[in-house]
């Protein structure tokens, strides 16, 4: 009998199955040492409830003359029946994946290819630990024609496949992919993502790529639908990026908190960065960098900018991860793109501080504002919280990931941008359609315009809405991002970040705090 091992469980991080194996028992023939192929399978056809015909005409049809397949999902009596019946007949073990929870969670899980290896997400990644060892019984064989067994030569233990517990938890993983999903179809968007991840250390609870699939039917599934997009797909963040720069000149002692900068009346211009101006043609005077974020002034941050420098505010994008991997424990993660300093113009000191000139993935941005709300320091994100293997030992990777560069900004900037900038956001300015009741929320919207396909500059119909938050702003518990990639302005309900993606947030971040019981703050 041709032992195969048992593919090893994945589970969210209460137990709840996300992939399994079940095995069923295959009978098949080796034609080759059947000489009365017409009597074995009349004899076979009582045992395996088949047409004897049928089974003849298998074995002496075959191609392979050592093995052909006879009957598939066998029970374990009548393939034990047909394997005494002639040492021709044997048994396989076979293992069926099955996801009970579909496409919940389809794009981090990934799926298996029809002989059981890893062909995407957590599938892919952790292959060789899933997959364990086969098993088989090796023996000596008289000469052909009849290659019958003499003895045992040499035995392989089956070794079966190690379970991967994930830091998802199905349940935010259901409110995070229900309220993007129904935002998804109102829109008529291009695709979205929504992350949720605890800030202090790093787990990832929540990940959702839309479109996304079935796992059990990846055969007539879309293999556009197939990747994560929360870690493969990048695009120009716009003003949820505002917070982070104003951090980095904070933190460098380039602006304070109490100053007003000019915000020239809505229109800036200068040689070697051309005009820059405000969304919705606003026009705004002098502005503290509180009232830069909560306004969401272009010319304010492109100022901030130039007051840091192309230097400061590249190893400040780096040191918060922009421009390189987060290093996910999922197949497929891009950089991004921070063009080096060599390579800036005019041009990219005044706009990175907004957004622009730099492209980021999901996962990186989540980190970032992970960042801010743990009071500044370097947190990494994962999806991995522990390995087991067949034997039931635990390899417990729970505890934080904190790289090694400790705090990238002073806890004390990091916290009164979260507290004061991003508060002021939420209850202000561009952000209100993700306040909650019970809790005081933290957020920045973006809204970015898209780059025009095989040409320069950008469309003027397609754009990224996005928000990014969490609560509760004394103490985070969770950080949100929502991103929603071109929804359709052709229905003229809006595409701004504070409009299609922040009431998204809101209804993630209510039902998350209340299911993990976070006390309330107002």
């Amino acid at each position: 009998m041709v032992q195969s091992p048992q593919r090893g469980t994945i589970l969210d991080c209460r137990g709840r199955v996300l992939a399994a194996s079940d095995e069923y028992l295959s009978v098949f023939a080796e034609p080759r040492v059947i000489e009365d192929v017409k009597g074995i399978s009349e004899k076979l056809q009582q045992i395996l409830d088949m047409k004897g015909v049928q089974i003849c005409r298998l074995i002496t049809d075959s191609n392979n003359p050592g093995y052909v397949k006879l009957k598939e999902h066998c029970g374990r009596a009548e393939s034990q029946a047909a394997c005494e019946l002639h040492y021709g007949i044997g048994v396989q073990s076979q293992w069926e994946r099955s996801y009970p929870m579909g496409r919940l969670g389809a794009n981090v899980v990934g799926f298996t290819s029809d002989d059981g290896r890893g062909l995407g997400g957590i599938e892919l990644e952790y292959n060789s630990k899933l997959c364990g060892r086969s098993g088989q019984n090796i023996f000596l064989a008289d000469a052909r024609p009849f290659r019958r067994p003499i003895r045992l030569q040499e035995q392989e233990e089956l070794e079966d496949g190690s379970g991967i517990i994930l830091t998802l938890d199905a349940t935010i993983q259901q409110f995070a992919r229900k309220a993007l999903l129904e935002r998804f179809k109102e829109y008529e968007a291009e695709s979205a993502v929504a992350i949720v991840m605890e800030p202090g250390s790093g787990a990832i609870l929540a990940m959702v790529s839309l479109p996304d699939f079935e796992p059990d039917k990846i055969r007539t599934s879309d293999p556009n639908t197939f990747r994560n997009r929360a870690i493969s797909d990048f695009f120009e963040p716009g003003s949820v990026l505002k917070p982070i720069a104003a951090a980095i000149a904070l933190d460098s002692n380039l602006v304070s908190r109490e100053e007003k900068i000019f915000c020239e009346n809505g229109d800036y211009r200068g040689r070697g960065f051309g005009r820059i101006g405000e969304y919705g043609n606003h026009q705004f005077g002098d502005m503290t960098v509180r009232e830069i974020i909560v306004h969401s002034s272009n010319i304010g941050m492109a100022k901030i900018g130039q007051r840091m420098g192309k230097e400061k505010l590249y190893r400040g994008m780096k040191l918060f991860g922009f421009g390189r991997k987060t290093g996910l424990e999922l197949p497929g993660e891009v950089e991004g793109v921070l063009r080096p300093v060599s390579q800036w113009t005019g041009y990219s000191i005044t706009r990175i501080p907004f957004g622009q000139e730099i492209s980021v993935t999901a996962i990186q941005l989540v980190r970032a504002f992970c960042i801010l709300a743990n009071g500044g320091h370097s947190v990494r994100p994962f999806l991995v919280r522990a390995v087991v293997d067949a034997n039931g030992n635990v390899n417990d990777l729970k505890q934080s990931r904190y790289n090694d560069v400790g705090f990238v900004i002073e806890p004390e900037v990091a916290n009164w941008i979260v507290r004061e900038a991003m508060v002021g956001v939420v209850e202000e300015g561009t952000g209100k359609k993700a306040v909650l009741e019970d809790w005081q929320v933290f957020g920045k919207t973006g809204t970015a315009n898209v780059a025009r396909r095989g040409s320069r500059g950008y469309s003027s119909r397609d754009y990224v809405a996005s928000f990014a938050g969490g609560a509760p702003a004394e103490s985070p518990a969770v950080v949100v991002l929502v991103s929603i990639i071109r929804p359709s302005i052709s229905l003229g309900k809006g595409y701004t970040g504070g409009t299609v993606a922040a009431p998204v947030v809101k209804q993630i971040l209510n039902k998350t705090l209340n299911y993990l019981r976070i006390p309330a703050e107002k």
